[in-house]
Order: structure tokens, then sequence, then C-alpha cells
């Protein structure tokens, strides 16, 4: 074969095959400058906001800095004009983040979702226990986390706690360098003989995920019992107002302690955790804040419980969606009943969630011919779900062929890709509950290593990619 002849083949190559190349390699001009600086308002976030109303409260300061209005605010009839930008809470975990477009509402919307919880362990109701000379906080684990991951790592506790009358009290323990962190304590390996010999999944129970919280008894000269847990109740009734009572109308969250990292001698990638799903979560607000005069409707729809199979009044699965709708219908000049399954089924969604990227030491759990790979750009999954795509949404041919043409004609590098080899395992995703409402969906974000973990890693360029791909959707 001559020399002429193989760069005929490559050309042919280039034409016919999708690239697997790296997204740096492919970034334009100044581009890779305005990757990193991306980031660094991305890292500042996830660090502030690491629980679902932490999530809510920072998105909510930047859309009304920004011009965005409570839809609560605007007058029946005329309030959506073209342009108006608005947003809707619902109950500090969800929130929804619009721009009119120029067409009827009618000729549906285009919405970008995302979650905003993570797995984390919860405080029980009654945490409090005293127990061979240490206060102790029992924990309730949220979501699918590998238990042993979280012991002898530095805990922050955030939430919120109602006290008797209804007053409220906002907490957040671990962060500051001065604050006292948490911690999960783990067997020392000199006593572990019998746990070593069990599964990974046996090793250490949902109830061995208990908290040191304190050692100091509260002084008395009387043989009172559990001195240690009353000098807790004590300490905590000094500062935040409580009885033990209280607790139990709380939200109290552990999370890892401390602010997301640069990772990596390149600092190409970001270390920190909640990233699953709050990447995405940014990335879509940072589209709508940059949006300016889309076609059609705009809508970031910020959840919550996803975790948890999207239940409850704050998940996906609520009817939140279809108030929202019904409000937004309320407020346009135009006349005549207003039927929100029509608007739904002329609808496009995009589930912005994560995947699973291709971790290099555990190549084998992964189908290397469809696996997304970190800094090769966002991730189009036609489908997550597991085993025979069970419980999955599986998105048609011609919304995935929309998705791909509104990618390449605005710059977007991104990657097909899937969760792992088909019998390996799976997950889900807000898609199918978003589907439900008869509109085209289908998942689209940025791929994790280490996902679900303590400490998640993404690459910065897949970040950048996925607020480029969502605000190309919700312009189109």
């Amino acid at each position: 074969m001559t020399a002429k002849e193989e760069s005929r083949g490559k050309k042919l190559l280039k034409e016919l095959a999708l690239p697997r190349q790296s997204a740096w390699e492919r970034l334009a001009g100044d581009t890779r400058a305005k990757v990193f600086a991306f980031a660094e308002g991305y890292k500042n976030f996830i660090s502030r906001a690491k629980t679902e109303r932490e999530v809510v409260r920072l998105a909510l300061e930047s859309v009304r800095g920004r011009g965005f209005v409570s839809l609560a605010d605007l007058p029946a009839g005329r309030g959506l004009n073209p342009g108006t930008r608005f947003y809707l809470e619902w109950r500090g975990k969800v929130l929804l983040i619009g721009i009119t477009g120029t067409t009827d509402l009618v000729e549906g919307i285009r919405l970008v979702g995302a979650h905003v919880d993570a797995p984390r362990l919860d405080l029980k109701p009654m945490p409090l226990y005293e127990q061979a000379g240490l206060a102790m906080f029992k924990t309730h684990y949220y979501g699918g986390i590998k238990k042993y991951q979280w012991t002898a790592l530095p805990l922050a506790l955030h939430g919120v706690i109602m006290l008797r009358g209804g007053r409220r009290v906002e907490v957040v323990i671990g962060e500051d360098g001065q604050d006292p962190v948490f911690t999960v304590s783990d067997l020392l390996p000199h006593l572990a003989k019998e746990q070593m010999k069990k599964k990974m999944e046996e090793a250490l129970s949902g109830d061995d995920l208990n908290l040191v919280v304190g050692s100091i008894p509260y002084p008395d000269e009387d043989d009172m019992k559990d001195r240690i847990r009353l000098a807790i109740l004590q300490l905590l009734n000094e500062r935040y107002g409580l009885v033990e009572e209280d607790l139990i109308a709380s939200e109290l969250e552990l999370v890892p302690a401390g602010p997301a990292r640069d990772l990596g001698f390149d600092c190409s990638l970001v270390g920190g955790y909640g990233q699953d799903d709050r990447v995405c979560g940014y990335t879509a607000l940072q589209a709508i804040l940059d949006l300016e005069n889309p076609r059609h409707t705009a809508i970031v729809l910020l959840v919550d419980k996803e975790e948890i199979g999207s239940t409850g009044n704050t998940g996906a699965q609520s009817r939140f969606l279809e108030y929202a709708l019904t409000e937004m219908a309320a407020r346009t000049n135009r006349t005549g009943f207003f039927n929100v399954s029509r608007i739904m089924a002329a609808s496009q969604a995009i589930s912005a969630d994560v995947t699973a990227g291709v971790d290099p030491t555990y190549e084998n759990v992964f189908d290397l011919h469809n696996a997304s790979l970190l800094g090769h750009g966002v991730v189009l999954n036609k489908y997550s779900g597991s085993r025979g795509k069970y419980d999955a949404n599986d998105a048609s041919a011609e919304f995935i062929g929309q998705l791909r043409d509104i990618f390449n004609q605005n710059g977007v590098i991104w990657q097909s890709g899937e969760m792992g080899k088909v019998d390996a395992g799976g997950g889900g995703t807000i898609a199918k509950f978003l589907a439900y409402f008869g509109l085209d969906a289908a998942d689209c974000g940025p791929a994790l290593l280490s996902m679900h973990a303590p400490l998640e890693i993404a690459s910065k360029v897949d970040i950048f990619m996925a607020a480029r791909a969502y605000k190309a959707f919700l312009a189109s």
C-alpha cells in the first residue's frame, strides 16, 4: 500500500468514523482558558452547596441577581411575555428557572432537569447515645453508597432544625478551618481478622455507621449515668437553643468536610463531593443564566430525592412540574383553555445526569466500545437502566439524532456512552419520570470516576461542554 493510499484511507476514516479523541486536543482558540476559568466557579459552588437546600439557596441568589423574578409575583393573564425571566421555588428543595420563549407555550418547552441531592449519611430522629466513654450519633445512610468509604473520614454536619414554636435553626459545622469535624470510626486491622473474611457488603452494616461526637462528661458529684450524653445535650442547647425532642424535627446530613480541589499534576480534573449530580445542576444553571431570547420557553428544573427513587413531594415523581406549567399558563396572554398534557406532548427534555467513566483499574466492567472516557466531552446516553434496559427511558432515534445535530452545530464536543457492561449492573435517572409526561427525553452529562464515593472525579473540559450542550438545547 502506498503512502498516497494510506492518506486516502485516513481521510475516509475521518469522514466516516466517530472520532475517539481527547476533547483537550479539539479545543479551538482560547477555549482552554475558558474551560479552566469556568471550573473555578464550579468548584466554589459545589464547595458551598453540599445539600439540596444549599444548592437551591445558592441558585436562587444567582438568578435573582440576573433579573429573574418569582413566578408568584407575576400577574395573571399577562405576566409571561417573551423574554420574561422567572423562577419558582418549591419547599426549599426544588427550583424551576425559566425564560419565556417567542413561541406559544402550547408549542412545548425545552427542559433540562437535574437532581441536586447526593448520597450521604443522615442523622436518625433520636441519634444521641453514650457508650464506652464516648458520645455517639446514630445515622441512616441515604442513597447508594459503599459503606466502608464513609469510615475514618472527616465529616461536616449540614442541615436545619425546627425548634419548638416553629423557630428554624440552620447548622453548618465542619467546613470552617476552626470548626470541629466528625467521623465514623473504623476497626483497626490488628483486630479485623474476622471482619476482613467477610464480603465487602457484609463487613460493615448500616447500623455500624455511628458518628463520634464527644467525650467530656458533665461535671456532677452524683453517680449519674450518661454524663457525656448530657454534656452534649447541654452544649447543643447553649449553642442552638434545642432540646433532644427538636432533633426529631430536623434534617441533619453528614457530608465530607472541605472544599472541592483541582486533581492531577495538570489540574485538568476536579475532585469533590456531590458531583453526581450537582455538576449537571451547576452547568444547567449557568446555561440558562447566559441564555437570551429562546425560541421555545426554556426551563431548568432542579429536583430532590433522585438517589432514593425520585420519591416524595420534592422528587421528579411529584406533580410539581404539572403545577408549575399550570401556573405558567395562567400568566400568559393567551385566552382559552390550557391543556398541560398537550404542552408536555410537544416538549423535549434533557435529563442532565452523570454517567460512569472508564476507570483504568476496573476496565473489566465496561464495554470499551461503548463506554465513556473522561476528557472526551459531555456524554449523550440513549438509555440507562440495568440488565435488559429495565427501568430505562430509552430515547428515540429521532430525538438522539436531533440532539446530535444541535451539539454539532454549536461546537459541543460530545461522546456516546452507557453505564457499563450489559449485566454488570446499571442505574437510573429522572429521564423516565420526565418521559412519563409524553415528552422526548434523553440523558446527557459528564462522565465521573468514583461515582457515589465521598470524593468523585470529573474532567474540567467535560464540565464546560455540558454547559455548552445544555445552552444549545435550551436555545433550540
